[in-house]
């Protein structure tokens, strides 16, 4: 438990660091964890944890995006960055239940489509940029405003970073788990 709570708050560490090396733009391993933390963590209690690194680690960077970009915290965006963590939870929960490696790949996966499409909906909502029409809810999925790299990278860097972190974060759940002599999904694979 207290690595698993470590990684929680390297992930939030992650997130700024992220903000200062723009190769690491969306590749953070906050979803991962909260689905991985709903997955893992029976004491729901611990659930909060990657609410409270997103929230710490969000105060951070609206503070440094509003003093070098001059640009407005946004209330309803971080609203909407919440409600995709927080629909990480009941998947990571459900996955519990039926924990195998298709269910992981499949909530890992789902999260991430969730938090791309949800996010980029509010930015095409809220953005007077895009024009409120279907075709502009496509651009903002695809390829965004034309002086920012296209949202599909960001997708993209997100997926892999959903990825990378959920399975980094399963692995190690589950040697834990296999250490303590508990039931885990790598001792079911040894013994298939």
């Amino acid at each position: 438990m207290p690595l698993a709570l470590f990684l929680l708050v390297l992930a939030a560490g992650w997130r700024i660091v992220g903000a200062h090396v723009p190769v690491l733009a969306n590749f953070a391993p906050m979803m991962a964890l909260t689905f991985c933390g709903a997955v893992y963590f029976r004491d729901k209690r611990l659930w909060l944890v990657p609410f409270l690194a997103l929230t710490l680690s969000d105060l951070y960077l609206n503070h440094y995006y509003a003093t070098v970009f001059h640009e407005e915290w946004s209330w309803p965006s971080v609203a909407t960055r919440l409600a995709c963590f927080a629909f990480a939870l009941p998947l990571g929960a459900l996955v519990a239940s039926g924990k195998n490696w298709m269910t992981l790949l499949g909530g890992a996966l789902g999260c991430s489509l969730f938090f791309y499409v949800a996010t980029n909906t509010d930015a095409w909502l809220r953005d007077p940029y895009y024009v409120k029409t279907a075709a502009g809810w496509c651009q903002a999925l695809t390829i965004g405003r034309p002086e920012f790299p296209p949202t599909i990278w960001f997708f993209r860097n997100t997926l892999a970073s959903d990825l990378l972190f959920a399975t980094g974060f399963t692995l190690t759940m589950e040697y834990a788990a296999q250490r303590r002599g508990h039931a885990s999904l790598l001792a079911k694979r040894a013994t298939a």
